[in-house]
């Protein structure tokens, strides 16, 4: 399977370790469980091995007695996506929240990096600085990222429905998200679907988390996410079967 207009990557062995240890709960495994998998997914057991040394060396995996575990950064990582597929959102009474940059940074890394935070947050541009999104979710932000904001929460004047559309790309993201589902039900070997699976895992990322009275019909969010969950289990279902054997 190819890089489409669907987002979906070809399968490489950095990416079944990753996203087998992110979709893991323990963010862990054997030495022998990766391998087994990988080989399992049609990667030869030498690429994973490689992939294995450069991603300690890289510092995005930690070993300790013979278990491989995500390095605290990916953590994080597995957080957001954990996050992303079981969204925390509440009622909505209409108010947004708003987060105005009004402390200079550094650089352009800095820079980029407020930017990155706010857009993780599910925050959208209204103009440059200043970032707005309904307030149906909890706003989760670094110190350091709130040390540059200030942050309001206020009703808008204009047309809500209005202001969705200029700040998200409704249309594009949910284009996006009929195609992996499509992709999903097509896919006939479980690494073709690891690999949508993947690409739903990050397509759900910049999902903008609306409330329901603001989202276009027929919204395929909770589908994306289902579908995603469904693959999940059959992952594991695969591991523990492969772990086992091993």
């Amino acid at each position: 399977m190819t890089t489409g207009a669907t987002g979906v990557r070809k399968l490489t062995a950095r990416s079944v370790i990753l996203s087998a240890l992110l979709g893991f709960q323990s963010a862990q495994a054997q030495v022998r469980g990766v391998l087994a998998l990988a080989t399992e997914l049609g990667l030869q057991e030498s690429a994973v091995r490689v992939a294995l040394t450069r991603m300690v060396a890289a510092g995005d995996l930690e070993r300790h007695d013979g278990m491989y575990r995500l390095s605290s950064r990916l953590i994080e990582r597995q957080r957001r996506q954990d996050e992303a597929l079981h969204p925390g959102a509440g009622p909505w009474d209409g108010r947004w929240s708003m987060a105005v940059v009004t402390t200079g940074a550094a650089g352009s890394t800095d820079r980029a990096a407020v930017r990155d935070a706010l857009r993780a947050a599910r925050f959208g541009e209204l103009r440059e600085g200043v970032w707005t999104r309904p307030a149906n979710v909890g706003v989760v932000l670094s110190a350091e990222v709130r040390g540059r904001l200030t942050m309001f929460s206020a009703v808008p004047e204009e047309s809500q429905a209005d202001l969705v559309a200029r700040l998200f790309a409704l249309e594009l993201w949910a284009d996006t998200a009929e195609g992996l589902l499509v992709a999903m039900d097509n896919a006939t070997a479980v690494s073709e679907r690891f690999e949508v699976a993947a690409a739903m895992v990050r397509h759900t990322l910049d999902d903008p988390l609306l409330p329901a009275e603001l989202l276009p019909a027929n919204w395929p969010g909770e589908r994306l996410r289902e579908g995603y969950e469904n693959f999940r289990k059959e992952l594991t279902a695969l591991a523990e079967r492969v772990f086992a054997a091993g």
